[in-house]
């Protein structure tokens, strides 16, 4: 008698880009651990630290979990994406997964991510905000909603999600190796991935999005300005038409105006 035994799923590396984000490694790490242990998925944690000089090394050092951590420090380079992939470009495994650094981003759901980037030759998945079952904290203040709908508009002829804004995605390592030549503006990176990775088949995952409990956040008016220029980028890559170009120029500008009236707002926003 034959007995099948299911194998176990490929490891993965979990990127995370930080800055001046020491306080919730600790309980970051340690989520991540319990969730790989409790999903039956291995991975190893890679936080990539743009030079914060905030403790972090002490911490990741500290750090009593059954996993694998590490800690990359870049120095003289900043940005998000960047230390994205920086991460893909240290990671151990095949199977790739990045989130935040601030906790809004569930570990938990991490093993869902990895269980539909296996289904189907699934090429990409996203953890969504805006499907049934997804979730988002009470206290997240009603303007960043409305900023967060009108990036998402601007985004989906790119990349038909319905959050293609996300930062909590999957991918296979194949699929940054045959991406085309990325050169990512601001904190969008999956976006990037996602158009010059030729992405066909993504998947998505409800997400319980949910509010940073330490240090405060990184998405200024200089942000929301670096991600239209991106979209421009984008749009000039996957259109290269005239007509297009015009009219996605006019939102462009339309979106501008929007960010002009609720800047006072993100100015003081402690979230």
């Amino acid at each position: 008698m034959i007995v099948s035994m299911a194998s176990s799923p490929p490891p993965a590396s979990i990127i995370v880009p930080v800055f001046e984000e020491a306080p919730n490694v600790k309980a970051l790490a340690e989520r991540v651990a319990n969730a790989m242990s409790e999903s039956g998925h291995t991975a190893e944690l890679i936080f990539v630290d743009d030079d914060s000089q905030d403790g972090i090394d002490r911490v990741v050092d500290a750090l009593d979990v059954d996993l694998t951590v590490r800690l990359i420090v870049r120095r003289g380079e900043r940005g998000l994406s960047g230390a994205v992939l920086r991460g893909f470009r240290e990671a151990a495994h095949d199977r790739f997964v990045v989130m935040d650094g601030d906790l809004q981003h569930p570990p938990e759901l991490i093993s869902s991510l990895l269980d539909a980037l296996d289904q189907d030759d699934t090429d990409f998945v996203s953890a969504t905000r805006y499907v049934a079952n997804a979730t988002v904290a009470a206290r997240w203040p009603w303007y960043r909603r409305i900023m967060s709908r009108v990036a998402t508009r601007l985004a989906q002829p790119l990349a038909p999600l319905s959050d293609p804004m996300s930062g909590f995605f999957a991918l296979h390592r194949h699929t940054w190796e045959q991406a085309d030549t990325l050169d990512p503006i601001g904190y969008k990176i999956a976006l990037e991935l996602y158009v010059k990775g030729k992405c066909q088949r993504p998947k998505e995952v409800p997400i319980q999005f949910g509010t940073r409990s330490e240090g405060k956040s990184k998405l200024g008016m200089g942000t929301q300005v670096k991600y239209l220029r991106h979209l421009y980028l984008l749009y000039r890559y996957r259109f290269p038409t005239r007509t297009l170009m015009a009219a996605f120029v006019v939102t462009i500008l339309s979106a501008a105006a929007l960010l002009a009236l609720f800047r006072p707002l993100f100015e003081r926003s402690p979230l």
